[in-house]
């Protein structure tokens, strides 16, 4: 049964090597490359919400394996998109600090 109460965000969203077209949903310059859930969890967890990951295929690329987590709703799903890329940005930085 459908849960209308919360969003549901792709990591193909967020990924830099697809087109819009092809399911990113911002822009390069927010986006990440090589995404995963984990990465995608922890940054929503981060920003203040509750996620659930599950395993699973977009719709708009069936032939590869992706993921999308499950938020409450907050606002709008373009807002939280957008929050969550900048969370993502920020997880990204703070690992190439630890890794020097």
């Amino acid at each position: 049964m459908k849960e209308y109460d919360r969003l549901i965000i792709w990591m193909d969203y967020f990924n830099s090597t697809l087109s819009r077209a092809e399911g990113r949903r911002v822009p390069l310059n927010k986006a990440v490359r090589s995404l995963t859930l984990d990465e995608l969890c922890q940054a929503a967890s981060s920003i203040g919400y509750t996620p659930q990951p599950f395993q699973a295929r977009h719709p708009k690329r069936s032939y590869i394996q992706s993921g999308y987590i499950a938020v409450e709703k907050k606002g709008s799903k373009t807002k939280v998109i957008y929050e969550l890329a900048e969370a993502l940005r920020k997880i990204r930085e703070q690992r190439l600090e630890v890794s020097k």
